[in-house]
């Protein structure tokens, strides 16, 4: 019966024979694999599978001697990160400027009753994006109440320099603005995107001015967090909403002194121009930015003509929501079942309004077959859907009668 022997004397010769092999393949394989790594790096950085592309240049040495007394050579080198992100800061962020609104400021002595010195005083700062250079001159688009009441207005660019700049037109609706400036050192415009196909989710950037020149060209990023949001506006500051605004959500920082930059794209172009945020204790990264969809009508109007050419109907108007249900009876004769629509407080003569027959205590309740809730509603259907020259149905209440005329819109009063 045969056996293996544990001890025989050929079983150390076998071990022996092994190891040696072993250590030659494992050489082999470490020689191999250090080869393909080297092979392997410039390969994956080429096909675009590192995240971002980092170019180093070698600038200074140091020798140090270590405690053997041997040289040791540090190398110090910079790093040249760029991204999407980087790239459409710097397509942008040269065309954002810094606004400065000036005012007036006098006083009158005490002692007499003569007007004394004035002074020109800084009242506020914004933000504007440079948007078309034609000739020698730049135009800027910024929002309205940054260049509200001013008596002068100067825009600051990239570099520092300061440029008088000219109010072109204003648009309290949609708070917008355009400025003209000299084009001489203007060396960078924007572009404007779409608006229209933005995503939820998708990456942003906020360029601007946030609290002044001190952190001019400050840049934040966000996505976006919302589209088409409706905000309430108080025009006159009365107490009741007159508008309601459609703006663009973000989380992207927006500071008092951003209003009016940009609101970038990772391609770089302007997709809204941010106006506002809501500032409560309890809210954070809210930010609203006009979209640049809806902008570019405006700013077309207030370059070209100085004012928004809006369709003009002639009419004074409330809400019937807004009205005591007693009047609504009494006054308005409206049947009980309707609590809706906007009453027509005054008729200016000769407008389009008095032309189609309309009168005062009329409660227009339809346009053009659409529902007509309050002057909120009115308001957008006139201006959002409506041209200067077109016609208009009206559905309105007369003493309890419902009647419908036909309006021809014009664009401007008719005296």
């Amino acid at each position: 019966m045969g056996y293996y022997d544990d001890h025989s004397p050929n079983r150390y010769k076998e071990q022996k024979g092994n190891k040696g092999g072993i250590f030659i393949a494992s050489l082999v394989g470490a020689i191999l694999g250090a080869i393909l790594v080297i092979i392997a790096v410039p390969t994956l950085s080429n096909k675009g599978m590192l995240p971002y592309k980092v170019e180093t240049d070698q600038r200074a040495a140091e020798t140090n001697t270590d405690q053997t007394g041997k040289n040791i050579v540090h190398q110090q080198v910079s790093y040249d990160v760029k991204t999407n992100t980087t790239d459409a800061i710097n397509k942008t962020a040269d065309a954002v400027v810094g606004i400065n609104n000036i005012q007036s400021t006098s006083f009158w002595f005490d002692d007499s009753n003569r007007k004394g010195n004035g002074s020109d005083e800084t009242a506020g700062t914004g933000s504007g994006v440079i948007y078309k250079k034609a000739g020698d001159r730049a135009f800027v688009v910024t929002n309205h109440h940054v260049v509200e009441d001013a008596s002068r207005l100067e825009v600051s660019l990239s570099d520092g320099t300061k440029i008088p700049a000219k109010l072109l037109g204003s648009d309290i609706w949609t708070d917008l603005a355009v400025l003209e400036i000299d084009a001489a050192k203007v060396k960078k415009v924007a572009e404007f995107g779409d608006s229209d196909r933005l995503k939820m989710g998708e990456p942003v950037i906020a360029i601007g001015n946030p609290l002044g020149p001190t952190f001019s060209g400050s840049v934040t990023q966000g996505i976006i967090s919302g589209l088409k949001r409706t905000i309430p506006v108080d025009i006159n500051q009365d107490g009741v909403v007159d508008w309601q605004s459609e703006v663009l959500q973000t989380d992207a920082a927006i500071n008092p002194g951003n209003s009016g930059g940009a609101l970038i794209n990772m391609a770089g172009q302007v997709i809204g121009i941010n106006s506002m945020k809501i500032a409560q204790n309890a809210v954070e990264g809210i930010g609203l930015s006009i979209p640049i969809n809806s902008a570019k009508p405006i700013i077309h109007d207030l370059e070209t003509f100085g004012s928004v050419k809006r369709p003009y109907m002639g009419v004074d108007l409330k809400s019937v929501n807004e009205i005591p249900a007693y009047y609504q009876q009494e006054a308005l004769k409206l049947p009980h079942n309707v609590t809706s629509g906007v009453a027509i407080r005054q008729i200016v003569p000769r407008s389009p309004a008095a032309r189609a027959g309309l009168k005062e205590l009329d409660v227009i309740v339809e346009m053009d077959g659409t529902k007509i809730n309050d002057v909120i509603d009115l308001r957008k259907h006139l201006y959002q859907k409506k041209k200067i020259g077109e016609k208009m149905k009206v559905k309105f209440y007369r003493k309890g009668k419902l009647q419908e005329t036909t309006l021809t819109l014009t664009g401007e009063k008719m005296q």
